[in-house]
């Protein structure tokens, strides 16, 4: 990361107005987000001597083409890359001309300025390692018994804020065939009347959900159906195990074999892949810190570093 010009910026100290409360934390922040490159002057040479070819500029700021490297990527048609790159242009002079000019109008602190900008790299750098090594050390498999033994300590983390359910929704035309047939399959267990209701509704429903051991939020389920008009749902849900409906072009079924209601625990297949997901997060903060201590202890033994006093 490239430091600020001392000289540069004590100019501009020069001619400042004095600052505002809202101006500060702006201009922090634009420094910070877009990194030193945009407050250091370029130079028109390459550090091999070569002349460098500008391609913008804001003031006495130039951008060079070789700066532009790894804006266009494999794979984009000629009219995508030139796209990208002039979007990336005009992007770097506004943010330049607002830089300048808040550098002209206010002081700038830049001890607070380097620290920002120390900080910013560490964090972009610290986590893509980080990320890296997440990726080849996270052990991905969560056992059953993790996810119920997290579930049983932290049960009052999982509490319904709505209305669940494991039933079968069937939606079909009006002038489906057989539609008298569907109540008799959705109620029978025999294994091939499930097969055929499965085939019918592949066949001639316009929405379909069976109920197996997934839940489902019940809102969700009979989302565009007359049910989702329902006012009452939770005395509905007790009261109807079983209902049928329609509007003008389809039949409604529904039937619940199970229902949880909202303010109370959720069952545990239904938070199953949040708890998973909780529990893989757990372990990817945690290699993360061990990544940290492992490379401080590392230094430390083969005193790689020293606090001076």
């Amino acid at each position: 990361m490239r430091k600020v010009k001392n000289t540069r910026l004590s100019n501009c100290k020069k001619n400042s107005l004095s600052s505002t409360s809202i101006v500060v934390p702006i201009l922090t922040v634009l420094v910070i987000l877009t990194g030193c490159d945009l407050i250091k002057r370029k130079r028109d040479q390459s550090p091999e001597g070569t002349v460098r070819q500008p391609v913008a500029r804001a003031h006495d700021t130039y951008l060079f083409k070789d700066e532009l490297l790894g804006i266009v990527t494999n794979g984009l048609t000629p009219e995508d890359s030139v796209a990208r790159t002039e979007a990336y242009v005009n992007s770097w002079i506004r943010k330049q001309l607002l830089i300048q000019e808040a550098s002209r109008k206010i002081d700038i602190n830049e001890a607070e300025v380097e620290r920002k900008i120390l900080d910013y790299r560490y964090s972009i750098i610290a986590y893509e390692y980080q990320t890296y090594y997440v990726k080849q050390n996270l052990d991905t498999v969560v056992a059953p018994t993790e996810i119920d033994a997290y579930y049983k300590e932290n049960v009052d983390n999982f509490i319904l804020k709505q209305n669940i359910v494991r039933a079968t929704f069937i939606k079909v035309p009006k002038n489906a065939p057989r539609t008298k047939k569907i109540k008799d399959l959705m109620f029978s267990s025999k294994e091939k009347d499930v097969k055929e209701l499965k085939s019918y509704c592949l066949s001639f429903s316009a929405a379909y959900h069976l109920a197996g051991l997934s839940w489902m939020v019940f809102d969700e389920l009979v989302k565009g159906s007359p049910l989702a008009e329902i006012p009452n749902k939770i005395q509905f849900l007790k009261a109807n195990p079983y209902y049928e409906t329609s509007d003008d072009t389809y039949l409604y079924f529904f039937k619940v074999d199970e229902y949880r209601i909202s303010d109370n625990v959720s069952p545990l297949e239904f938070v199953k892949d949040d708890i998973k997901n909780i529990i893989l997060n757990k372990r990817k903060v945690e290699l993360a810190k061990q990544l940290e201590d492992n490379v401080y202890n590392e230094a430390a033994s083969q005193k790689q570093f020293e606090i001076m006093r």
